[in-house]
């Protein structure tokens, strides 16, 4: 059976590897909306935190014995400490200042991070293995369904929406959007904003390591996994809207699903389809599909 002159299970095929990439856009992008849209904080060394998430999940499994499980919870909370580390001894000094000046210390960290775990692991990359709860696929019908890869899809859609959810129907979101407008009326309130802006901080990284958990069973864990991704992360935030929590939700899945397609279609231009967009919505919607014009 074909569909437009291809397989039936060769579209699905890319469909299903268009929402695995679709989900890996998504929670990086959150990430990158959650920081800057309640910090205002262009945070380039958002793909330096996923690779640094999957290489902890790879050494507490491969020094410590620690399982896979216990890494999706360990290892965002080891990088969002990092995260609250690097926003109070740098980045805090830079929030009255241009965003540029942001970007510029974050692409600094990036490349310094990079830097480090390229001298310690080299760039061929550590393997992870697939849970045994996770191994072996489901008969569709139409195709065969990986159950990690089914997994991946169904922890990035819940995380996401529930991230989304707990920022926009939360009195703790609420505290937390309120602070980014008017923080000297909120610390009014006996609220410590400071301490907020920081525990921001740290979870929007963490959700970065959370996708590095993640991505390391289906992608090698090499200090270049993050590098290869972030550009492609940035695009899909602007079209979404600069600080659109739902934006970079639905922005993320579905370009993950057009690129897929793309490569049924015009192979040749998967690479390039999501800039491409990037650019026809920047000349038609600045401020992108779910922002807000200034």
């Amino acid at each position: 059976m074909t569909v437009f002159g291809v397989p039936t299970q060769a579209l699905f095929g890319q469909l299903l590897l268009g929402l695995i990439n679709g989900s890996f856009y998504a929670m990086l992008s959150l990430g990158l909306a959650v920081i800057f849209g309640l910090l205002n904080v262009i945070n380039f060394a958002h793909g330096a935190f996923y690779m640094v998430g999957a290489f902890v999940a790879w050494f507490l499994l491969q020094h410590l014995g620690i399982s896979y499980w216990w890494s999706l919870i360990l290892s965002p909370a080891i990088v969002g400490l990092l995260g609250i580390v690097i926003e109070r001894t740098m980045l805090r000094h830079l929030y009255k200042l241009d965003h540029l000046y942001g970007l510029l210390l974050t692409f600094g960290l990036a490349l310094i991070i990079e830097g480090l775990f390229r001298n310690e692991f080299g760039s061929s990359g550590q393997p992870y293995r697939i849970p045994d709860q996770l191994l072996g696929a489901q008969n569709l019908g139409f195709m065969f369904l990986p159950n990690y890869r089914g997994w991946v899809v169904a922890a990035s859609l819940t995380v996401c929406l529930a991230t989304w959810f707990m920022i926009e129907h939360t009195k703790l979101g609420a505290y937390l959007r309120a602070a980014t407008e008017n923080p000297s009326l909120v610390q009014a309130f006996g609220i410590n904003v400071p301490r907020m802006i920081t525990l921001t901080y740290g979870f929007g990284v963490a959700l970065a390591a959370f996708a590095g958990v993640l991505a390391a069973p289906i992608y090698q864990v090499n200090p270049n996994m993050g590098s290869n991704l972030i550009i492609v992360v940035f695009a899909v935030v602007v079209i979404g809207g600069m600080g659109s929590i739902m934006g970079s939700i639905v922005t993320g899945f579905l370009l993950g699903v057009v690129e897929g397609l793309t490569k049924v279609f015009y192979p040749e231009a998967s690479n390039t389809v999501i800039f491409v967009i990037m650019i026809v919505v920047l000349l038609l919607k600045p401020a992108g599909l779910f922002g807000k014009a200034q």
